[in-house]
């Protein structure tokens, strides 16, 4: 089905991006938990180092499981390459992600990704993008993970013809409808303070959207200065779940939704609470200094660690 732009759920669901081969993942890992925090008020963090040292050498260490939603982001930097949808890709916004953990990353690996577009909505002067990506391990093919991605795009919106603006998505329901956060007390929370170099930092993962480094481009967007990666904070709360919930077991965490809510600036203290109910952690990250949410979702749980 067609809305007059030449835009149809078929062109949509049939479109495929570039296979994207990853080697050498132990130095990459590393960087990416400093860049979210791991042992950043404990360089010998006993839950943390493990995610960047390993006495038996790099290829040891253990993965985080949020490192997988980089796989993406170099997709919607470069562009969607879909005629008639154009946007500055310096202003983009991550609106969600979603991750499935099949099985542990091994950091000594190489994985291929496959990306296909897996929703597009016309928002009037925005449109918003979907971005499936599956990760396999090069050599065995094990399916190692699934992750979704949205983005706001500024600028691409007005690309429908007819009177109803074009939407597809094959996201499940369970994925796009609001998040309830509890009204009881938290089950814990956690505080944790970002560095003014912190998006400096992250960026060295693969995001280097000048948004996050450039006050001029930051202006142009209307925030007063570069903001943190929406992903970097999703990095955080993560990270907060793995070290109260799951006692440093980071194999423990299943699945993974953030929906980001409002920005952060780099040196910005953030508080995660937490919620365990079930097997389902949800959780909350606020900015201390402004006292607002600025991050929500949910953790699902293999296994509750037993000290609980």
């Amino acid at each position: 089905m067609a809305d007059g732009s030449g835009f149809s759920h078929q062109l949509v669901a049939s479109h495929r991006f570039p296979e994207v081969l990853i080697t050498n993942l132990n130095r990459d890992v590393a960087v990416y938990a400093l860049g979210i925090g791991a042992c950043g008020r404990d360089a010998v963090d006993e839950d943390e180092l493990k995610y960047v040292y390993h006495e038996n050498g790099q290829k040891s260490i253990q993965v985080l499981p949020t490192f997988s939603a980089l796989f993406s982001v170099g997709i919607m930097m470069k562009g969607l390459d879909i005629p008639g949808l154009d946007y500055d890709p310096r202003l983009l916004l991550h609106g969600q992600q979603y991750i499935e953990l099949y099985q542990p990353f091994p950091s000594s690996a190489s994985l291929v990704n496959k990306s296909s577009l897996a929703g597009l909505h016309d928002k009037g002067k925005a449109a918003i993008a979907e971005i499936e990506t599956k990760t396999y391990e090069k050599g065995s093919g094990k399916l190692l993970c699934m992750g979704r991605s949205t983005a706001f795009l500024r600028g691409a919106g007005g690309f429908s013809k007819s009177s109803q603006p074009y939407s597809y998505s094959t996201y499940p329901k369970d994925q796009i409808g609001a998040i309830e956060i509890p009204k009881s007390l938290p089950s814990a929370v956690f505080q944790d303070l970002t560095q003014p170099s912190q998006a400096l930092l992250y960026r060295l993962s693969g995001d280097y959207n000048p948004l996050h480094s450039d006050p001029n481009i930051a202006t142009v967007a209307g925030f007063s200065r570069p903001i943190l990666h929406g992903l970097c904070t999703l990095g955080f709360a993560v990270r907060a779940v793995i070290k109260s919930i799951c006692r440093g077991d980071a194999n423990a965490v299943k699945n993974i939704l953030g929906r980001f809510l409002l920005h952060v600036y780099p040196g910005e203290t953030l508080i995660t609470e937490m919620w365990l109910q079930g097997s389902r952690v949800f959780y909350q990250t606020k900015v201390k200094e402004r006292n607002r949410a600025v991050l929500a979702g949910y953790v699902d749980l293999r296994h509750i660690p037993s000290a609980l």
